[in-house]
């Protein structure tokens, strides 16, 4: 499918528009910025998409708002005491000096992060990061055979990386799916959305009508899901979906 982009300019507001094969007009504000794009026909006129983006002016005004005072995460040292979250829930971190590779120990309400006592923040970060990633591998393992057995597909592979505009995103043609690292710090449900959401994709490729009711179908709260998890504290990293 061929796609087309160019821009519309609205005062201080900029419009990223993408002409593609499908039928109606998709407007969307993205987190963590307040980014806007518009999906238009092909064919339609700049000036037909203009006229409809201005009526919809005042939306766009009030979600860039409600991102901009949506809470976010100071910048993380990994030193003791400091917060850290999993599953949604909040641990503290606690810094012990060993030698060999390191470790991360879930304890009852503490994360212990087992590192080299020289170690340095971007090493202490990538032993953090690192344990997320393994651990969201494991969690997803959870739902990918119920959801395969629902959905009627098959999941070639499951990838996991911090991702700066995404919470998920799909490979059709080649079953693969990537998730986003931070969705480790999540509610359990939040992960369950995602993937339902990305797996859904290996049915219908675009965010259309067939699409919603495959969701509505497989999974009828995530309409819920996703606005919880959209207006989640973001990470100092940021993101959206």
């Amino acid at each position: 499918m061929t796609t087309s982009r160019d821009t519309i300019e609205l005062g201080d507001i900029c419009l990223s528009v993408a002409h593609k094969d499908i039928k109606n007009v998709h407007l969307s504000v993205h987190p963590p910025a307040g980014r806007v794009t518009v999906s238009a026909p092909a064919g339609m006129p700049l000036e037909t998409i203009r006229l409809f983006s201005i009526s919809k002016l005042g939306w766009i005004r009030r979600q860039q708002e409600r991102l901009r005072n949506q809470k976010r995460e100071p910048a993380r040292e990994y030193v003791g005491r400091e917060s850290h979250y999993y599953l949604g829930q909040r641990y503290l971190l606690k810094v012990v000096a060993q030698n060999g590779a390191p470790k991360i120990v879930k304890r009852h309400s503490s994360l212990e992060l087992h590192i080299q006592k020289d170690a340095s923040l971007a090493q202490r970060e990538e032993a953090m990061q690192s344990w997320y990633r393994q651990q969201l591998r494991e969690l997803v393992q959870q739902f990918i055979p119920k959801l395969e057995k629902k959905l009627g597909v098959g999941v070639s592979e499951v990838c996991v990386r911090t991702m700066r505009t995404k919470w998920g995103t799909c490979n059709p043609k080649a079953n693969r799916i990537w998730l986003n690292t931070e969705l480790t710090k999540k509610p359990i449900e939040s992960i369950e959305y995602v993937l339902t959401h990305e797996m859904v994709h290996l049915l219908e490729h675009k965010h259309n009508e067939k699409f919603i009711a495959y969701m509505d179908k497989f999974l009828p709260k995530w309409k819920h899901l996703r606005e919880t998890l959209n207006r989640s504290e973001l990470g100092h990293v940021e993101w959206g979906y």
